[in-house]
């Protein structure tokens, strides 16, 4: 009996204690995991956002890129990380909306293994081609690419990422062969693009416009329902020629399922205190990303209805990844 009894008091010892040691989070350096390649437009938001989110939480907020996969190699690693928020996700429109209905396979449930924590920003890619391919609009890429099947090659950060899926609602849409060149990451994608070993893109304006200013890249149009004030001379893929297309990306917060809820929203305030700053704010509306600073509950609800708006996505286009 007194083995019991001491065994119940240690339990209820346990219990007693997880609670002051949530409202003590943190209380050492947090680890924000990037899904893409470092330089691409998840990892610049990232490091911006984890700059305002220090002050707030007390702890430096470190990101750590984890390319490849579409997202899915980050995104497992921080699924089957304890769920302590000390290791978060830099969660984006290809790993939790995405690549569910995208791979026959997936290591991880977007939504069951994680706990949302807030949207950051939301943002239109920009269709951009080398300035060698013979097409200064939307119409006359489709017009070449139609004349040559199969040798107008599409690169994107990744299979599953919005870059990929939007290219892949574009080639749909205009009843194109353009074959996907995955890369791990924007960067090196843009890389190529801009070395002419690939033809076209979709890419976060953030960092394929400045390859435009300076000449390497063509832009041709923007997948939002309207046009970015960044670039307003640059017309919207709609209005440019497929009336029914409009794509845009988003990214956001998120932790390993089982995190307690007072640490999920002590991280959803930094995030809404960071978005806040007016720094911040600046220097992402000038990279054409929208901030957000979502609720726990509202992110989750989004990506609830992105998931399903991406799954008939995918199916249109009958895209599956073994």
């Amino acid at each position: 009996m007194a083995a019991v009894q001491a065994a119940v008091l240690v339990v209820a010892g346990l219990w007693a204690v997880a609670p002051a040691r949530a409202e003590d989070y943190p209380v050492r350096p947090i680890r924000l995991v990037v899904p893409a390649a470092a330089g691409g437009p998840t990892y610049i938001t990232a490091r911006m956002l984890a700059e305002k989110m220090e002050k707030p939480l007390g702890q430096p907020v470190i990101v750590e890129a984890k390319p490849g996969g579409g997202g899915n190699v980050g995104a497992d690693l921080v699924a089957k990380s304890a769920p302590d928020g000390y290791t978060i996700l830099m969660a984006t429109i290809g790993s939790h909306s995405i690549n569910k209905s995208l791979y026959r396979k997936l290591s991880y449930d977007p939504q069951k293994d994680f706990v949302p924590i807030s949207q950051v920003v939301q943002y239109p890619l920009l269709l951009v081609v080398n300035p060698g391919l013979p097409a200064r609009s939307v119409g006359e890429l489709i017009a070449y690419a139609r004349a040559n099947p199969g040798k107008v090659l599409r690169a994107s950060g990744g299979i599953g990422t919005s870059m990929h899926l939007s290219g892949e609602l574009f080639v749909h849409q205009a009843g194109l062969d353009m074959p996907h060149v995955p890369y791990k990451g924007s960067a090196p994608a843009l890389a190529d693009v801009a070395g002419n070993h690939v033809q076209v893109m979709f890419d976060a304006l953030m960092t394929a416009l400045p390859l435009v200013q300076g000449g390497q890249l063509r832009a041709l149009a923007v997948t939002g329902t309207r046009r970015s004030p960044v670039v307003p001379e640059v017309p919207t893929v709609a209005e440019a020629g497929l009336p029914e297309y409009s794509a845009t990306g988003w990214i956001g917060l998120a932790a390993p399922a089982g995190t307690p809820d007072p640490i999920v929203r002590k991280l959803a305030a930094a995030v809404s205190t960071a978005l806040a700053d007016p720094d911040l704010r600046k220097a992402l509306i000038e990279q054409a990303a929208e901030p957000v600073g979502s609720s726990p509950d509202e992110f989750a609800r989004f990506i609830a209805a992105e998931s399903k708006k991406w799954a008939k996505a995918v199916k249109a286009a009958g895209i599956v990844v073994d």
